[in-house]
């Protein structure tokens, strides 16, 4: 997703929030059945390289995690944290899981 009204749409949908990050699921509520997914990070992170690395982090944890427990036609937008960075990407991974299976049943 890059257009910001898909991005507001999908903030009044459900939320988790984790130390690395907060995820957002919002059901668009039409007749097509693929998961988008949304990245943002502002800059109180960290620099353009910290930032483009946790947005990394995240495409992989999505294209791992997604398929299997993503709603199928709904927005998925996480929202980077200063604590993800540093994070480990196994704890990142058990954070995920926890999130999609509370906001995706």
């Amino acid at each position: 997703m890059k257009k910001r009204s898909d991005f507001l749409a999908a903030n009044r949908g459900k939320r988790y929030a984790t130390p690395g990050f907060v995820l957002l699921v919002k059901d668009r509520q039409d007749d097509q059945p693929e998961i988008r997914l949304g990245i943002t990070i502002t800059k109180k992170v960290g620099n353009a390289v910290v930032r483009n690395r946790m947005r990394r982090r995240f495409r992989a944890l999505a294209r791992e995690m997604l398929a299997e427990k993503g709603k199928a036609g709904a927005d998925h937008i996480l929202i980077g944290r200063d604590g993800g960075i540093e994070r480990d990407f196994g704890e990142l991974r058990t954070d995920m899981a926890k999130a999609l299976d509370k906001l995706c049943q």
